[in-house]
């Protein structure tokens, strides 16, 4: 679809699913090389990053612990500037490498706030993958160790990106139509 709308905004085809998936793939092959013999503990920041995290962890086709965390920072199209953490991650952190899988690097602070805690409770590494990076948007000292595509600072949803809610299930990622 070249157009979608939701609720009160319209959007318009930005990503291609097939350019999503090249750079996912790309994405594995660099994170296999790079956490060759590390026990790493994946984990799939939700509810965003669930495509991301289904494709990279099938690309990378190996026996990869994966766990699942809950983060919220943003309503409508912008970010309340506070982190709540609806469901840490279950799994010991202590001692391991952990490696984030986020949707999309905006401001940076929501990552930045979860690694700094993730740090805390004993992790002896925490990485971050990101299937979308917003380098103009980025308002701290936060660098993703992968990055699928890089992007300008619009608002975007689908392939786990939502709207208030909607929006998330679409293949593609749409950028919003002013």
């Amino acid at each position: 679809m070249e157009k979608i709308r939701l609720k009160d905004k319209t959007f318009k085809l930005f990503i291609p699913c097939d350019e999503i998936r090249k750079a996912v793939a790309r994405m594995a092959a660099e994170i296999r090389q790079d956490m060759a013999g590390r026990d790493a503990l994946f984990v799939c920041v939700l509810n965003g990053a669930f495509m991301f995290a289904t494709e990279l962890m099938s690309e990378l086709d190996g026996a990869y612990e994966l766990s699942f965390a809950r983060y919220a920072s943003y309503a409508g199209t912008g970010s309340t500037g506070v982190l709540r953490e609806i469901m840490p991650v279950q799994e010991s952190v202590a001692g391991r490498t952990v490696v984030l899988l986020e949707d999309i690097i905006d401001s940076g602070f929501t990552m930045q706030e979860v690694m700094r805690r993730l740090r805390e409770q004993g992790a002896a590494d925490v990485k971050l993958a990101t299937m979308l990076f917003k380098p103009e948007s980025l308002r701290c000292a936060l660098k993703p160790d992968w990055f699928g595509i890089q992007i300008p600072p619009a608002f975007i949803v689908g392939h786990g990106l939502d709207y208030d809610g909607l929006g998330r299930a679409y293949r593609d990622i749409y950028v919003i139509d002013d």
